[in-house]
């Protein structure tokens, strides 16, 4: 059994013994910056659902839920203690004062639309949230996008899980690839809206 498997395996067994709070705990380490799959967590969820062992919606409405209490806290840790890292430990990561300026005008400018496409985004999602933070991107907006983009994502992974039933574990690892054909899918219609005069 590779790694991966183990990994999603092992996420699978946390998920059935602990139940909702297990997801709600897994979810929210994800979107904290711990890299955890949230591919395994729900989709699983959702196969479990089409047993009957949960409900559909309440894993949706808890994975969405954790989702934004991940990203809040990662959102804080970036307003709070972004600068004073890059002052104290920027320079071994070559990364300097210009570096934050320039993140604060890009969430100053493309916040909303960066926020949005990066929650629905493999590996993207987990850690979109910290230079949200830096760039002081005005929180009830994030706050509101988190959740919209959250819900997408999960709402996505849930029914993937319940429709595929027994053969779950056959999908998760194309889910990323399907992701991000989705994403670029997403960028070109809002690219066409905005062209036509849309205000994005």
């Amino acid at each position: 059994m590779s790694f991966t498997a183990w990994i999603i395996k092992y996420i699978a067994s946390l998920v059935e013994y602990l139940g909702y709070p297990g997801i709600f705990i897994l979810m929210t380490l994800e979107s904290s910056g711990i890299p955890i799959p949230s591919e395994a967590v729900v989709t699983f969820a959702g196969f479990l659902a089409s047993r009957g062992v949960f409900n559909l919606y309440m894993i949706i409405l808890i994975s969405t839920l954790a989702n934004l209490t991940g990203s809040i806290i990662f959102y804080y840790l970036g307003y709070i203690y972004g600068e004073s890292f890059v002052h104290k430990y920027g320079r071994f990561l070559r990364i300097n004062d210009s570096h934050i300026k320039f993140i604060e005008k890009w969430f100053d400018r493309y916040g909303d639309i960066t926020v949005f496409i990066g929650r629905i985004t493999p590996a993207i999602r987990t850690y979109i949230s910290l230079p949200a933070g830096m760039g002081k991107m005005n929180k009830n907006r994030f706050i509101i996008l988190t959740l919209v983009g959250s819900l997408i994502w999960n709402l996505f992974l849930a029914y993937i899980g319940l429709w595929l039933g027994d053969n779950w574990i056959s999908i998760v690892e194309y889910l990323d690839i399907i992701a991000v054909i989705a994403m670029i899918i997403i960028i070109i219609i809002l690219f066409y809206l905005k062209r036509i005069g849309w205000k994005i």
